[in-house]
């Protein structure tokens, strides 16, 4: 008979628990959060300590009669919510609804779902963290004191239905902020001269330098030919050759935000989507006669560290698939670099070594095999030797100048063996191996290739990269970074294009007013401040009450100002010329978050909208009548398909290109890399590289 009643947040958490504890508890899940402040009010007393006025959440009723039904069959109940601010929250509200004494050990938490982690942390039950909660209390507090104060006055001065936030509306700052220095940069010309030479029936490539210990910059043609002209039939020499070991060392295992940059850049995952399916790992995986395991630890923390139990097997495992070569004598620990880093959990890593990628492919989900494998991956090569790097720099003199070739062997290949870090899959060290050189030798020349270039604005920001940027400047918590960037797309601010954040025109009126009347809510060195106190409640060195009212004394005296002083301003939709095939209005262009698309200027009457069509300027290569245009799937993903769409089912997630395959005739497609991009054929095997504009 069960005496002990087990409460975790998800169904798939109480199967994977449930079958480790046995039949003396009853586990069952809360869905979440049972309790939240209305959404009809602002639900905050400011005038009285901020007192927050709690109600059941909607649509729970039923979860929550279950829970208090069984409440009363035990004589015991444990709270098992997830390990950080979020889940001490959910157990304290669930406390207070089935009335358990908080003086009572009814608190466990566990970083990882396996059966010895699950009954060890049942054998230390502790009390509920009230600095925990008092922490989540505050910031969720704090987002809606900014969200229900600004955002009236909004609807009132500006638009019905526009809101603020406090972290979202600096993540949107920062995004405007990367369009005006795009929009400001002014290009600078600058050349580059690359001579083809060889040596021993082996080619190669070095680049103009300037003359021996002086680098000369290339602004301008007649520069380019000034030198071609001087170096013109001239004898190509080796003049110096030098040789070293370098050592390349392995990323430390991941954390939240760079598990999602990954994600990003490996396996083209959205940060919501990287968590979600992390989620599932985490919660447990069914695994045949083993039963269902939680496959990685948590996957929200900012800490590098991982257990010496982890290391050690971590170690082991590489010594017998590998041998003791790619080990280091002693295990590697990380510093955590993130912005107050609270060092609370362990690194995202599999719960258990021994169960590889390819051991768990059977049992997972594409989706789910690939988020593991990079999480498997990076973990092992975390503890493992450096790879040692043979690198070669050779001087090439010609007459007065000097050229400079450069290329690398990889020696010993330590970690590199099983990862290597995004931006580096493609290595250059591997891609640029010089033949052998000796000072004296004379390599014959074989062509010269000097090119144009232009310096290149600041890329706009992609979730990767804004996720870094957030970290970097100590905004937010690793449990914030997925749903903010889906909220200001949401909110209709910002808009994904080519998988790039641009801000929409909504999105830069409501930063400007900000800007004027809430510079504080803006500043990213407050809100990072605000997290550091935020930190501090959870940590018991600050008090939650304090924190809210050292906000609100300015915050309060702003919103006053901009009561009075801002003025009302008409937003007006931008028409087009297209008319309406329903009712005869004109289409006006709208901001989604996928991007610009038509609506019908007669809504709400006409509610026709259709995706503003761009012709890529390419003859379908399937029915060659038709013309390619990009289209947006309903997630909101670039494709390319055919005008004459169903009659022709042309579809392709790569860029046609307009220029033909000079072997066969055939359509190629542009395939982007972070260095460029090449154009590959769809019949033939012709690559060619994409020149520049």
């Amino acid at each position: 008979m069960a005496d002990t009643l087990v409460i975790v947040e998800s169904p798939a958490k109480a199967k994977t628990i449930g079958k480790y504890l046995g039949n003396k508890y009853i586990v069952k899940a809360s869905m979440g959060h049972i309790r939240d402040l209305p959404k009809s009010q602002i639900g905050v007393e400011v005038t009285n300590g901020f007192e927050p006025k709690y109600i059941t959440i909607r649509g729970k009723g039923s979860i929550l009669k279950e829970l208090k039904d069984a409440s009363k069959k035990v004589t015991r109940i444990i709270l098992a919510a997830d390990p950080d601010r979020e889940g001490e929250a959910i157990a304290w509200h669930l406390a207070k609804y089935l009335a358990v004494d908080e003086e009572l050990e009814c608190r466990v938490v566990f970083n990882e779902i396996t059966k010895q982690a699950v009954k060890d942390a049942f054998k230390t039950p502790r009390k509920i963290n009230m600095d925990l909660v008092y922490a989540q209390q505050a910031r969720r507090i704090l987002d809606r004191l900014v969200g229900y104060k600004i955002s009236p006055l909004l609807w009132k001065k500006v638009k019905k239905g526009l809101s603020a936030g406090r972290v979202q509306s600096v993540t949107v700052k920062l995004i405007m902020d990367r369009e005006n220095e795009i929009n400001a940069f002014i290009a600078e010309e600058y050349w580059t001269i690359t001579a083809k030479l060889g040596i021993q029936a082996s080619e190669f490539d070095a680049k103009f330098y300037g003359r021996t210990g002086e680098k000369i910059e290339l602004n301008n043609e007649s520069e380019v030919n000034a030198i071609l002209q001087a170096i013109d039939k001239a004898k190509y020499s080796v003049s110096d050759v030098r040789e070293k070991e370098r050592l390349r060392h392995p990323s430390p295992p991941f954390i939240t935000s760079s598990l999602q940059q990954e994600a990003a850049r490996k396996l083209n995952f959205r940060a919501s989507k990287t968590m979600q399916i992390a989620q599932q790992l985490y919660e447990g995986v069914e695994l045949g006669k083993e039963g269902t395991v939680g496959l990685i630890t948590y996957m929200r923390t900012d800490s590098t560290r991982l257990s010496p139990t982890a290391q050690e097997e971590t170690r082991e495992f590489i010594v017998e698939k590998y041998g003791p070569d790619f080990i280091p004598e002693a295990p590697r620990n990380y510093t955590k670099k993130a912005v107050n880093a609270q060092d609370a959990h362990e690194a995202i890593r599999p719960t258990a070594v021994t169960r590889s990628p390819d051991v768990m492919k059977s049992f997972l989900s594409r989706d789910q095999h690939r988020l593991y494998k990079l999480i498997w991956d990076r973990t092992l090569a975390c503890q493992m030797s450096s790879a040692i790097l043979d690198t070669v720099t050779a001087d090439i003199q010609v007459a007065e100048f000097l050229f400079r070739a450069n290329g690398s062997t990889v020696k010993f290949a330590g970690f590199m063996k099983v990862y290597i870090e995004g931006d580096d899959e493609v290595t250059q060290e591997e891609e640029k191996m010089l033949p052998k050189l000796k000072v004296g030798d004379k390599p014959k020349f074989l062509g010269m290739d000097p090119k144009q270039h232009f310096t290149q604005p600041p890329p706009r920001y992609t979730e990767a990269r804004l996720v870094r940027a957030l970290e970097e400047l100590g905004i937010g918590r690793p449990s914030t970074y997925a749903p903010t960037l889906e909220t200001v797309q949401k909110r209709g601010y910002v808009a994904l294009e080519e998988k790039k954040f641009i801000p929409t025109e909504l999105g830069e009126l409501v930063i400007q007013l900000m800007e004027e009347f809430f510079p504080e809510i803006l500043n990213s060195e407050f809100t990072a401040k605000m997290e550091g106190n935020l930190d501090q409640v959870e940590e018991g060195t600050e008090h939650w009450v304090d924190v809210l009212t050292e906000f609100y004394k300015t915050f309060e005296q702003r919103l006053e100002f901009a009561e009075e002083e801002m003025k009302e301003i008409e937003i007006k939709d931008e028409v087009s010329d297209e008319i309406c095939e329903k009712c005869g209005n004109n289409f006006v262009y709208k901001m989604g978050r996928f991007g610009k698309f038509l609506a019908c200027s007669g809504f709400p009457d006409c509610r026709n909208t259709k995706p503003i069509v761009k012709d890529i300027g390419v003859i379908c290569s399937k029915c060659h009548t038709g013309h390619i245009i990009e289209r947006r799937s309903k997630k909101g993903r670039v494709f390319y398909g055919c005008n004459t769409y169903p009659e022709c089912d042309f579809v392709s997630w790569d860029k046609p290109s307009t220029k033909p395959c000079p072997s066969c005739s055939s359509l190629m497609i542009e395939k982007r890399t972070r260095n460029g991009g090449e154009l590959r054929c769809t019949q033939c095997d012709h690559k060619e590289e994409i020149e520049e504009d």
